[in-house]
């Protein structure tokens, strides 16, 4: 992809993210179709970690059948692993570490990011 693509991939992802937050709250927001958007327009990842990290900071459990497949997304798409550590703590908390042998065992996205931060880490 050309840097001109790139740049224009990156505008896209980006509007849908500012989309995304401007209207999430909104009654008649069909946050089924922006996510879908996002999912087709960012290439590295980072607008779909920063939208999954914002829903989840919004409402947890109102966005949550959005949050998982996001963080799907950003994970295919982040092979250089600039964005998707970030969640860790955003969505499993301060202790996940602490925490890493039952995330691990309970939540297939958590186990795929974290072998992928800390490919030598135990559970």
């Amino acid at each position: 992809m050309s840097d001109e693509n790139t740049k224009s991939a990156d505008q896209a992802a980006m509007e849908c993210y500012e989309h995304i937050v401007d209207n999430a709250e909104s009654d008649n927001f069909d946050i089924s179709e922006a996510v879908e958007k996002l999912k087709q327009t960012d290439m590295s990842g980072q607008f779909l970690c920063s939208t999954a990290r914002y829903l989840y900071a919004v409402n947890d459990e109102k966005y949550h059948q959005w949050i998982a497949p996001l963080v799907e997304s950003a994970i295919d798409r982040d092979r250089d692993r600039k964005y998707i550590g970030s969640l860790l703590q955003a969505l499993w908390g301060e202790d996940y570490k602490e925490r890493s042998v039952e995330l691990c065992e309970s939540d297939n996205n958590f186990r795929r990011i974290y072998k992928r931060i800390f490919p030598t880490g135990t559970f």
